[in-house]
């Protein structure tokens, strides 16, 4: 996929917690599946206008709190594919990304601009495109940084995949360097 366009949920709030995006009580399982009907449960339970949106819109400093994997697995199994904010906590950005979900960053001025236009128009898409960088709705377009590459974005239905697939791809490189290595030989003496 190069292009998302989809309409968007606008919590335009900093530091969105993890235990706000799936609160505590809900982390009882390993499974990625079933987790979206916990999303936000404690701010937006009921809500099914929302059902038909992809991109979420929120504040600066987005998965902050503790480090769990289940809001990534939330957000993504209620079928949000990218979430767009001015910076994300470093844990959610990288359980993000292993998890297939996109982290877009605008500027804090784009970012005003965009949350404006929902705020007008809330109907308007937004249509990101991942090859340009470009995300546009309605008369905003902004450039955005990601880090994704191809390989990310056509994987996405893999978790974890890419980073597989790279290291995969350097195992020659890896085999010689073992190769290559030493034997350790362990100098303790047994007590």
């Amino acid at each position: 996929m190069e292009t998302l366009a989809s309409h968007a949920i606008l919590l335009p709030i900093d530091n969105i917690d993890t235990d706000r995006i799936i609160p505590a009580r809900f982390l009882i399982t390993t499974k990625t599946k079933g987790l979206g009907r916990h999303f936000f449960s404690d701010w937006m339970h009921g809500s099914s206008a929302l059902t038909d949106a992809r991109v979420l819109v929120v504040g600066h400093n987005f998965g902050c709190g503790s480090s769990r994997e289940h809001a990534v697995w939330a957000l993504a199994d209620f079928g949000i594919e990218a979430v767009v904010s001015t910076g994300f906590a470093d844990i959610f950005h990288a359980n993000a990304l292993r998890n297939g979900l996109i982290p877009v960053v605008v500027g804090p001025e784009d970012h005003e601009k965009l949350v404006t236009e929902l705020e007008t128009s809330p109907e308007q898409e937004v249509v990101i495109d991942f090859a340009s960088r470009r995300l546009s709705c309605g008369s905003i377009e902004a450039g955005f940084t990601a880090a994704i590459d191809t390989v990310r974005i056509e994987d996405r239905e893999t978790p974890g995949g890419e980073e597989l697939d790279a290291l995969l791809r350097q195992a020659d490189l890896i085999g010689r360097h073992e190769a290559g290595r030493q034997p350790r030989v362990d100098t303790r003496k047994d007590l």
